[in-house]
């Protein structure tokens, strides 16, 4: 015959409380870095248009994408291609 838990319904509280405050930092972290990549996919648009101004699809503006999209390819992995980076401008 099985036994109650006088503790059961305690520990299931506990563990609901907790799992709550987990799933609830989690989501707060989340937004975060939501925030945060979004404000920096705009500044990111917004120097590759300034250092390229209106030349953007120019062979100058072309050179500066290339450039950029391969060194930050290189140390931050991908993510960074030109067409990504050309997205980024449309942020602005």
């Amino acid at each position: 015959m099985p036994q109650n838990n006088p503790l059961g319904d305690n520990m299931q509280t506990a563990y609901q409380f907790i799992r709550g405050q987990i799933i609830d930092a989690q989501r707060q972290v989340y937004r975060a870095v939501n925030v945060a990549m979004v404000q920096a996919y705009w500044h990111i648009g917004k120097a590759i248009y300034e250092y390229c101004g209106e030349n953007e699809r120019a062979a100058y503006g072309k050179q500066v994408l290339k450039y950029l999209s391969e060194r930050l390819t290189a140390e931050f992995g991908k993510g960074f291609d030109e067409s990504n980076l050309r997205s980024m401008v449309c942020f602005i």
